[in-house]
């Protein structure tokens, strides 16, 4: 999401993965309790989907940026050289991870590289991925291109020829691979403008439609923390989150509802489902129909103009589908488990879709001025994650790393709600009268998500906030 000071307008780079020619929409075999046999759509070959990452940093240098594309990597083959001091983050996603890496076509790569004598690398090792500078130099000298249709093209095919991958990616899946621009969808709150991700991500949707049910209540007088504010917003996501899975999709093959989800009148009608002093486990989608009118990162940045541009990227899960091509040290993602196996589903695996996101990059303007850019990781933890800071901000008036390291809950329409425990035992009583229960996860537990963003104060000075509950900080030069 790139917003422009001098256009006063806003550009999404779509590069979103999108599913390879060989993915039909019975691809996955599911067992009689509907998991995918031997985890298919999460380790190995058939995991990957088309990566996009280049061919968006492609469109983002050519549309917007002002520096040579081998001046921009340089950065990054010099870190790739050096490795890095392994923080507690990757020790966790090393040591959560092992049973994949022990199954993986590239178990020898990973146990070389992250796994000294056969166990995770502990907090503080020095690793070093031994061929990824070598590709990055690639990539330096060849574009995208060199990604998409040269050398690491080869060396990729090279890699999905092997027994077992059955050439599940081919050179044509990555030569046809195109980064899309769209408009983004935007609304208000409370008098700020909001600047969102429109599908095949159901972020901007979905935080739009919770922020505008909640418009309703009066949230800053119910205070951060209080049972009827928590009731409220629990309430909430249970609602967005039943329409989530019943319209999100990605738009080329499916049409979706966008200004029915995200208008007020039909958020009027889901707030009427809420009742402040009862739990509702029955919730289902609404209509938004008659409304209409017709493990990733995340990183901000903003500059003396006042432009502004929040990206968020993944390869799913921590190692992807740890699936290393041979000689590039490059991960590939594992994308292809944002689908769905049921064949009938809107979000079903077909040759060329994009799957499913909950990514949530936003920029936030006041009285059309950048006020604040903000995004996370964290699957559909990303969606209440990022409305959860907003809030903070805009309702109970937190500075932007207060914000960020308040206390979350998180519910997707399920009968239990996961909670951090720093709120207070009297609150969770309260709620618990009202039939809500609760799943309790560690008090800053990275399941809630990584939020990163920065604020524009009225004098014009710049404020950063960085997740505590993951690796990031904020940084002026």
């Amino acid at each position: 999401m790139v917003y422009i000071a001098k256009e006063k307008k806003a550009y999404v780079v779509d590069y979103r993965e999108v599913a390879p020619a060989k993915a039909t929409p019975d691809v996955y075999k599911v067992d009689e309790k509907g998991k995918i046999i031997n985890r298919a759509s999460t380790v190995g070959y058939q995991a990957v989907a088309v990566p996009g990452q280049l061919r968006g940093m492609e469109m983002l240098l050519q549309k917007f940026g002002t520096m040579k594309w081998a001046e921009l990597i340089e950065p990054a083959i010099q870190q790739a050289e050096k490795g890095i001091a392994v923080p507690s983050v990757l020790n966790r996603a090393l040591t959560e991870d092992m049973e994949n890496v022990m199954n993986s076509p590239s178990k020898e790569w990973f146990l070389k590289v992250y796994y000294p004598n056969g166990l995770p690398a502990q907090i503080g090792d020095q690793v070093k991925n031994p061929e990824l500078p070598d590709s990055l130099r690639k990539v330096a000298k060849g574009g995208a291109d060199v990604f998409y249709k040269g050398e690491i093209a080869d060396a990729i095919v090279r890699e999905f020829a092997k027994p077992g991958a059955d050439g599940w990616l081919t050179k044509e899946d990555l030569a046809n691979y195109k980064a899309t621009l769209r408009e983004p969808v935007t609304g208000d709150y409370r008098g700020y403008q909001f600047v969102a991700l429109p599908p095949p991500s159901s972020g901007g949707i979905i935080m739009l439609e919770m922020l505008n049910i909640l418009s309703g209540f009066d949230v800053a007088k119910m205070g951060p923390g209080s049972a009827d504010f928590l009731q409220a917003a629990i309430e909430t996501q249970k609602l967005a989150f039943a329409d989530r899975a019943e319209y999100m999709a990605d738009p080329a093959f499916r049409m979706i509802p966008i200004k029915g989800l995200a208008s007020k009148k039909f958020a009027e009608e889901r707030r009427s489902l809420i009742d402040l002093q009862k739990a509702r486990n029955d919730i289902t989608a609404g209509s938004p129909g008659k409304y209409e009118s017709g493990n990733t990162t995340s990183f901000s940045a903003v500059d003396k103009e006042g432009n502004m541009i929040t990206i968020t990227q993944t390869i799913n899960d921590f190692l992807g589908a740890v699936v290393v091509p041979e000689g590039t040290g490059i991960l590939m993602n594992d994308e292809m488990d944002d689908f769905t196996p049921n064949p009938n589903s809107v979000n079903c695996p077909e040759p060329g879709k994009k799957p499913l996101s909950s990514m949530s990059p936003t920029i936030v303007l006041k009285d059309g001025k950048p006020f604040m850019t903000l995004g996370s990781p964290g699957a559909t933890r990303i969606l209440t994650a990022v409305t959860n800071v907003v809030m903070n901000v805009v309702d109970f008036k937190m500075d932007i790393q207060s914000a960020i390291a308040a206390p979350r809950f998180h519910n997707t329409n399920r009968p239990s709600t996961y909670m951090e425990p720093r709120f207070s035992q009297e609150v969770l009583a309260d709620l618990e009268s009202r039939g809500q229960k609760f799943e309790m996860k560690g008090p800053m537990d990275l399941y809630f998500g990584g939020v990163h963003g920065i604020m524009i104060l009225p004098d014009g000075r710049i404020h950063g906030g960085a997740d505590p509950r993951r690796d990031g900080i904020a940084v002026g030069y």
